[in-house]
């Protein structure tokens, strides 16, 4: 691809920085190593997804939501007035930008499940919530909620991600991760829902990359109650994640070789004791098979995994510093952060890094 001059080496832009102590870290690095990577995005969409910024409302969802219109808003508060108990909602701040227009009205909204509703619904709390996110996003006309975790939350825009990330104030937020994207879209128009991450509960996705696969994974999934209203293949794997990790329990390295599933060839080489779990995990989920170039870092309560396709079709690095864990689509990215990085290395591809809380990195969790 090219813009203007410009090459776009694979096309949009991802980073990650995780502290396995938990300690807290300001939203400005984040942004700085993102305009690193600035000829790596077109100005359709940037965002980021941070976890740890609201200890003080840890125990409630945080609701994110974008309205196109101010009865919108209301038509959605109501419906969560219903269904929830809402602790605090507010406008989510940002600062005027010249580089970030047609915003829309942007909300949060601290909530927990309304017992009685919660109790005649007969789901678990988190089942509970992802229902009436769905019911919001399908229902309500120019109401989206594009964050719907605890102690977490997505800010993301059409336009450059640096730009995003000072208009959402991001510097003003502290948390133990945060991950960001730049997007060049090739197939699917820059509108603010459009852009990553995408977040579901506290699973979040941002994506380097195109799944040619997106067609028959959507099918899959909308099988499984899920809906997917945006049309784009980031959306399609949030789901999937978290349809195999929170429903059916899979392990997150159990998941990564569902996705980036291992070649038939590679299964038949090795140990009888290793190939039966290998070829459960593809005959089972094999709905679940992404194809087509990727590398993605899926954040979640309390730990992120950087994943790339089985061909490694699309750049990763990362890298560690003490208790920190950086990873980018470019090395520079992490230098820019980090200049004296400890350890540097590339994941190979299908080949899961996990990085938790209190933990290390790790191919097996």
């Amino acid at each position: 691809m090219r813009e203007g001059q410009i090459r776009i080496p694979s096309g949009c832009a991802i980073s990650g920085v995780f502290d396995r102590s938990g300690r807290r870290m300001s939203g400005d690095a984040i942004i700085r190593s993102m305009e690193v990577m600035h000829d790596r995005s077109n100005g359709l969409g940037g965002g980021f997804a941070a976890y740890g910024i609201y200890p003080d409302y840890k125990d409630y969802y945080a609701l994110h939501v974008f309205y196109d219109q101010a009865l919108a808003r209301k038509e959605c508060e109501a419906f969560l007035e219903r269904h929830f108990d809402i602790i605090n909602l507010s406008k989510i701040p940002t600062r005027k930008m010249k580089a970030i227009t047609d915003e829309p009205l942007i909300w949060r909204y601290f909530v927990a499940p309304l017992p009685t509703r919660l109790a005649d619904s007969q789901l678990d709390e988190r089942e509970y919530v992802v229902k009436c996110v769905f019911r919001v996003n399908r229902e309500i006309e120019g109401a989206y909620v594009f964050s719907s975790g605890k102690n977490m939350g997505v800010f993301k825009a059409v336009g450059f991600p640096e730009d995003v990330g000072r208009f959402y104030r991001l510097e003003d937020y502290e948390g133990y991760c945060f991950t960001a994207h730049g997007r060049y879209p090739t197939n699917t128009p820059g509108w603010w829902g459009g852009a990553h991450p995408f977040a579901l509960l506290d699973y979040s996705v941002v994506h380097n990359g195109e799944i040619s696969s997106y067609d028959a994974n959507r099918r899959a999934i909308e099988m499984h109650g899920y809906t997917c209203t945006l049309l784009t293949d980031t959306e399609v794997i949030t789901y999937i994640i978290d349809y195999l990790h929170r429903r059916k329990q899979l392990t997150l390295t159990e998941i990564a070789s569902v996705i980036a599933a291992p070649f038939w060839q590679t299964i038949d080489r090795l140990p009888d004791d290793q190939q039966a779990s290998f070829i459960y995990l593809r005959n089972v989920f094999a709905s679940q098979l992404l194809t087509g170039p990727f590398s993605i870092l899926a954040g979640f309560e309390g730990g992120l995994m950087a994943l790339n396709d089985r061909l490694k079709l699309r750049s990763m690095v990362v890298g560690e510093k003490g208790d920190k864990v950086y990873f980018a689509s470019e090395e520079s990215a992490m230098r820019m952060i980090e200049p004296s990085l400890d350890h540097v290395w590339s994941p190979r591809g299908g080949e899961a890094v996990i990085v938790r809380l209190n933990g290390g990195n790790t191919s097996g969790c």
